[in-house]
């Protein structure tokens, strides 16, 4: 048999490669140092110290002056010649009604439930594309790993067509073909290492490591429909428009509010002559909302439309992951047999072809260009179960990790 036979046969083992961020802690890492969801969270912590303030009463105001200085006839700009000239201070303060207030704690309790779910909704897609970006990049490492694994079990192939060649058993233009293969596989080989520098830089983006390599196995998550379906009501996405319809609801209260009066009070002190006395005022003033049909009543009809439709976004949001679940589920099962078939009848298939024109072409019942078809179909079938397999994987991840309230 020929000497290129033991090197192309071992196209049919499989290879080991060095790695060293694996799975879990590539999700750790990028919630350690993801911009955006230390962003969201800075905004909830803004939101959390904004809600401390609301529904407070406004500051006081301090008033100060002089009341009734003469600046004509006898008296004129003469301190203390008249009676009612005197320097006061005093103290304001507006008391908005108790609705205005509550509605006002209200809507930044809303504030606050939406940021906090906002944070949630991030941290979970973060999580989503940082699966999504490791397991782009722990396949396609492994695809160019298989397509180098045929070139090296090509070689004597190649070696083998060139000494045929020189000795005459073979056509000279057959001396070309290895040329030529030599090329394809060049093209393709450098196709996959673009697809793991793309991977790469998508997997430093939301992690920060500036080389990242995939250490340890991919993922091979259960899922469990039934599960998945009872959880998708916890979804972020859900909780940030249920807060958003809270929100709504209090602005509806506090645009009620408006239509009773708020009121306010002042306390003044008036220093006078000595001979005269000094002066006490105090005051209470009462705001009169009478045009309610022109003022406030078109502020609540407004509001009331924005509740509404906060609450329709809701109901939308709910059927549309209702239903992105489902085509994702239908979808995963399509792909894990596809995977399944591929790994379990397709690759062993055309590893048995394989083995059988390899003891064909030693027997001189099979040409050169058999072979060289066979091994290129594994190749291709083995490259394609990679892809159904990462396709599994990445169904697998998304789906938990968008869909799961545990988000694992």
């Amino acid at each position: 048999m020929r000497k290129w036979i033991p090197l192309a046969a071992a196209l049919l083992a499989s290879t080991a490669q060095a790695e060293t961020l694996t799975y879990a802690a590539a999700l750790q890492l990028a919630e350690r140092t993801a911009p955006t969801l230390q962003a969201s969270a800075l905004q909830a912590e803004a939101a959390r110290a904004a809600e401390q303030a609301a529904g407070q009463l406004p500051d006081p105001k301090l008033a100060f002056g002089i009341e009734n200085f003469p600046v004509s006839g006898p008296n004129a700009g003469r301190w203390g010649a008249a009676e009612m000239t005197m320097a006061r201070i005093g103290v304001m303060q507006e008391v908005p009604n108790s609705g205005r207030r509550r509605a006002a704690a209200a809507t930044a309790r809303a504030e606050t439930q939406m940021a906090l779910a906002d944070t949630d909704l991030q941290r979970r897609r973060l999580r989503v594309a940082v699966a999504l970006a490791w397991i782009d990049l722990a396949y396609a490492e492994r695809r160019l790993a298989a397509l180098d694994q045929l070139v090296d079990g090509l070689k004597g192939l190649w070696e083998g067509q060139s000494a045929g060649v020189e000795s005459g058993s073979a056509r000279p233009a057959a001396g070309l073909e290895p040329t030529r293969l030599k090329a394809e596989f060049a093209n393709r080989r450098s196709e996959l290492v673009a697809e793991v520098a793309k991977a790469r830089a998508e997997l430093t983006r939301w992690t920060g490591d500036p080389s990242p390599t995939t250490a340890g196995a991919p993922p091979h998550l259960e899922i469990e429909p039934a599960t998945l379906r009872s959880q998708v009501t916890d979804h972020p996405a859900l909780a940030v428009l249920a807060a958003s319809t809270n929100r709504a609801e209090a602005e509806v209260a506090g645009a009620r509010a408006a239509k009773r009066p708020d009121w306010g009070f002042e306390v003044m002190y008036g220093r006078r002559d000595p001979m005269f006395g000094d002066m006490v005022s105090a005051g209470v003033t009462v705001s009169l909302p009478l045009f309610a049909s022109r003022r406030q009543d078109p502020l609540i009809a407004a509001r009331t439309a924005q509740a509404s439709r906060a609450r329709v976004l809701e109901e939308e949001m709910r059927r549309e992951l209702a239903a992105s679940l489902e085509a994702d589920l239908a979808a995963h099962v399509a792909h894990h047999e596809q995977w399944l078939r591929a790994k379990e009848i397709l690759v062993p298939t055309a590893e048995q072809k394989a083995h059988l024109e390899v003891a064909s072409y030693g027997a001189a019942r099979a040409d050169y260009a058999d072979l060289v078809e066979t091994f290129t179909s594994l190749a291709d079938a083995k490259l394609d179960a990679l892809d159904r397999e990462a396709m599994v994987a990445r169904d697998g991840a998304r789906i938990l990790l968008t869909y799961g309230s545990d988000n694992p």
